[in-house]
């Protein structure tokens, strides 16, 4: 069991980054793009541990390998900060209510995170990046909602 829950964080980790990194949608402090939708199907189906490490990891590995380096270290930990908080409400119940809940809550996280991050680095520039982390978390749940039923029933099966 736990090799199998290890190959499924490697599965999820390469699917947030092909996520983050194949459908970029260029902001003035970077991108939006999909791979926040994986990001949270790794907290929900691997759990608060597996999925915060593969989600950290496949979202840290996109910014290194597309040219964003100062991202890395912020990256790896607030996109895994927004996998194990998905995952621990999700992880109550594992119901539709709870998912959307975690969902929403990682991605103000994630939002919120970056916004410190970034002021860290840039000052009080970092406030324009906000619109465009909550439109990127935004598609993140919708996309994670819309992704769970069928990827549930896989892990199933």
């Amino acid at each position: 069991m736990k090799i199998k829950k290890l190959v499924m964080a490697a599965v999820f980790a390469a699917l947030t980054f092909v996520g983050t990194s194949i459908i970029k949608i260029p902001t003035i402090n970077g991108y939006i793009h999909p791979g926040d939708g994986f990001v949270l199907l790794a907290g929900f189906l691997l759990g608060p541990i597996y999925g915060a490490c593969s989600a950290g990891i496949g979202s840290a590995l996109a910014d290194l390998l597309g040219g964003y380096g100062v991202y890395v270290p912020g990256t790896f930990v607030i996109k895994g900060i927004t996998a194990l908080a998905a995952a621990l409400i999700y992880q109550r119940k594992k119901s539709f209510p709870l998912a959307l809940s975690g969902a929403i809550v990682g991605e103000l996280l994630m939002a919120l995170g970056y916004l410190i991050y970034e002021t860290l680095i840039f000052g009080e520039g970092a406030w324009a990046s906000v619109p465009g982390n909550l439109v990127q978390g935004a598609g993140g749940v919708v996309i994670s909602l819309l992704l769970l039923p069928i990827i549930k029933g896989i892990f199933k099966s």
